[in-house]
């Protein structure tokens, strides 16, 4: 079997599970490029807790973590099935990480999945981001998930890299100053594969305490950098910021 790929997207709004843009078009093209996985983990910015989860659920619920928009979202399942197996060989490379069947898919995974896989039938689990770990912690846990790429797990991040709700400005198409030179600084050293200067993000300067109040939708990355191999070729697309303070730029790292 053939090593997977590594993903991260940048997801913006739920809306993109709904709606066609040159962002979606993208995604389903890095799709049917791609090997069909085996199974996939997604690590999304949305489903926190205190230490570092995973489930094993076979029928994972999808989770509507979403408020105020129009109903048709509401109503978006995405039934795929879960990967009790990868999950027990997760825990075997990261003994701390504990199952916890609470949550289930939520937008940070579907929005993006329902686009690239719209059949819903790839079986897919969900690793939580630990509140209590640094951002070395979320790299070296990337690290230990490395091994799943020869099972035919396709890793994938969901986030964005520069998500500042707070400054979005809906007028506008492009993204402000700090925010495009915050994403052109983590674009740039992953493409030096000069990860720790990702990791540390804060010698960005000033534009990296703009670019975010709190960093889950940051960390993501974090674990597939951490999965990557010096010889894996990486593919950067969508490469833009949009409503000022929203970068949706997605990284690809094939074998």
């Amino acid at each position: 079997m053939s090593k997977m790929p590594l993903l991260f997207i940048g997801h913006g709004s739920p809306m993109n599970a709904i709606e066609k843009n040159s962002f979606t078009n993208t995604w389903a093209e890095i799709a049917a490029r791609i090997p069909r996985p085996e199974a996939i983990v997604c690590v999304s910015a949305h489903w926190t807790t205190d230490g570092s989860c995973v489930s094993d659920n076979e029928h994972p619920k999808t989770v509507h973590d979403i408020y105020g928009f129009p109903q048709a979202l509401y109503e978006v399942k995405y039934d795929a099935p879960g990967a009790p197996e990868i999950a027990y060989m997760l825990r075997e490379l990261a003994p701390n990480v504990r199952i916890d069947n609470s949550w289930g898919i939520d937008h940070g995974a579907w929005s993006v999945l329902r686009v690239m896989f719209p059949g819903a039938d790839v079986p897919l689990i969900q690793i939580s981001l630990n509140l209590k770990g640094d951002r070395r912690y979320h790299f070296e846990l990337g690290q230990k998930l490395k091994a799943l790429r020869e099972k035919g797990v396709l890793i994938l991040g969901s986030g964005n890299v520069v998500h500042n709700l707070g400054r979005i400005n809906w007028d506008m198409s492009g993204g402000y100053a700090w925010a495009q030179e915050f994403d052109d600084y983590i674009r740039e050293n992953v493409e030096r594969r000069e990860f720790q200067n990702v990791v540390d993000y804060g010698k960005a300067g000033k534009s990296a305490q703009e670019a975010f109040y709190t960093t889950e939708h940051f960390d993501p990355l974090l674990y597939v950098l951490g999965a990557s191999d010096e010889k894996d070729s990486l593919t950067v697309f969508n490469n833009e910021c949009v409503l000022g303070s929203l970068s949706m730029t997605c990284y690809l790292f094939e074998a």
